[in-house]
């Protein structure tokens, strides 16, 4: 799935950038991190666990086989706790490298007791080496690191070799939603995803792109962005 060269183990060399932790955890947090989120996590994601990237299964995941969607990079959680309650039917699996962020959204899971979320605190590119394909009815990418400097661009998500996988494991008729604040961020994708015939924008007319769509709840970093007089841009696309 990926043309990245490969380290000795046979997992490809893939850079994170970013942090992966902040200020030091509260100790019900620290207890969730320890307690829950193993129950919560897909089984083998990583390369260690799973060399030869054999698919989930996530009918088992989920205990039936329900739609699925997925979060990349939840945040704080507060979207896709907000979709799970709305959506209990779906399952939803979020992907969060930063740890403080996967404390928080295990509290919010804990005190609102969700069932139908799991959670890969890691890398979301191992989590789409291992998703079966056309899997997925609905993704997510909300407010990622903009990486604004011209030479730091390819670390953006919104490029093809994190998108081409992506589509792979979305149905045919399944949905994308990327929402940021920042224009570049959005001229950068849609040239991406012009290039990709995996995907079509379905905006019509400008309010298609300036409103959020049917069931979005603000994130802390749309909150800020608002505060900050930056405007939210809200992209559409499905997957043919």
């Amino acid at each position: 799935m990926t043309d990245e060269p490969l380290s000795p183990s046979g997992a490809p060399w893939r850079n994170f950038y970013g942090r992966r932790h902040g200020k030091k955890l509260r100790p019900r947090q620290q207890e969730l991190m320890e307690n829950a989120l193993a129950a919560l996590a897909p089984p083998n994601v990583t390369w260690d666990d799973n060399p030869d990237r054999t698919p989930l299964e996530l009918p088992e995941l989920f205990g039936d086989t329900r739609p699925v969607w997925l979060e990349i990079g939840f945040g704080a959680g507060e979207h896709m706790c907000a979709q799970a309650a709305q959506n209990p039917n779906v399952g939803i699996i979020g992907c969060e490298p930063y740890i403080n962020g996967v404390a928080a959204l295990l509290s919010k899971i804990d005190r609102e007791n969700l069932q139908n979320v799991r959670v890969h605190a890691g890398d979301a590119r191992d989590l789409l080496d291992v998703l079966p394909a056309q899997s997925l009815d609905r993704a997510f990418l909300l407010y990622p690191d903009p990486w604004p400097k011209t030479r730091h661009h390819r670390r953006r998500f919104a490029n093809p070799e994190n998108l081409e996988p992506l589509a792979s494991a979305m149905r045919p008729g399944a949905k994308l939603f990327v929402a940021t604040d920042i224009e570049d961020y959005v001229r950068h994708t849609l040239e991406v995803i012009d290039k990709l015939p995996a995907f079509r924008w379905l905006a019509q007319r400008p309010s298609d792109w300036r409103e959020p769509w049917e069931g979005w709840h603000r994130t802390r970093y749309e909150a800020k962005a608002v505060r900050e007089g930056r405007t939210p841009h809200y992209l559409a696309f499905e997957r043919v």
